[in-house]
């Protein structure tokens, strides 16, 4: 075999014995974020049914204690006032809710498998979810304030007073999204996820969201003034009839803040375990 031969039979473009394989390129920065905050969207466009319910039962819950049990808790029809903030946060609860489920059914369909194998950032995925679930739940906020305006709600609240108030709202819809999103990926099936989820829900009701915290019984009292729901209803309460914030405003900011950081540790550290990623 002459030299000539030997080089014609050696692969031009191989790779070496021992290279080390190439590695795949990452997203740029946000591209991943930004592509899964589209996904959410669209499967949010397209899930209609769960929009209509996130928005309609709060709303019916409001019509039930304005207009039915409004005049035994409060004869004097202010309890419309009183209750509205309450609502609010019930509302972004309902929406949040589903946030749990639909990163659920992201971990049972296999998607999250397909997910790990591309160069994307783990916290992506969960990013698209909670970003999407602000969006949505901002509007039913906005639709239940309509409503409760219709059925007699009067705030006092200054154009900055009402900036702040959907500020807070933010907040908390951010601290609760991410720890419902956590509980999708800590729950072994969608229907689990929905139970875990539907248990949260009740804090608002042991809270100072539908009557004073000094009307309950003396055991319940601590648990109900201590919980992370009662400072958020309390700022955004004294928001919306221009009363003094106090130290409710700190408190809610921080349970907020705490929520949010213990949360994003926990779903990220879930995606990695459950996804394999390292």
């Amino acid at each position: 075999m002459t030299a000539s031969t030997a080089t014609a039979s050696t692969p031009a473009a191989g790779p070496r014995a021992g290279a080390a394989p190439a590695l795949r390129p990452r997203l740029g920065a946000l591209t991943a974020e930004r592509v899964f905050i589209g996904r959410s969207f669209t499967h949010s466009v397209r899930d209609v049914e769960s929009m209509l319910l996130a928005v309609m039962l709060p709303v019916m819950l409001m019509l039930m204690f304005t207009w039915i049990f409004g005049n035994a808790i409060d004869p004097s029809g202010d309890y419309v006032d009183y209750v509205v903030p309450g609502i609010i946060l019930l509302c972004a609860g309902f929406g949040s809710a589903a946030t749990a489920v639909s990163v659920a059914n992201d971990m049972a369909t296999g998607v999250i498998d397909r997910f790990r194998t591309m160069p994307i950032r783990s916290g992506a995925v969960l990013t698209g979810h909670v970003v999407a679930s602000l969006v949505r739940n901002l509007f039913a906020t906005a639709v239940v304030i309509c409503v409760g305006l219709l059925v007699g709600f009067r705030p006092s609240a200054t154009p900055l007073e009402w900036l702040g108030v959907f500020a807070v709202v933010a907040l908390y819809i951010l601290a609760i999204t991410y720890l419902f999103a956590a509980i999708g990926l800590a729950a072994k099936t969608p229907e689990a996820a929905n139970g875990y989820g539907f248990i949260l829900l009740f804090l608002p009701y042991v809270s100072s969201a539908f009557v004073p915290v000094d009307t309950m019984p003396g055991w319940l009292q601590p648990v109900a003034e201590h919980q992370p729901i009662t400072p958020v209803i309390e700022t955004i309460r004294a928001l919306l009839t221009d009363a003094p914030l106090g130290a409710e405003a700190w408190w809610a900011l921080g349970w907020c803040l705490a929520i949010i950081a213990a949360a994003a540790v926990w779903g990220a550290w879930l995606f990695r375990r459950k996804a394999g990623r390292r």
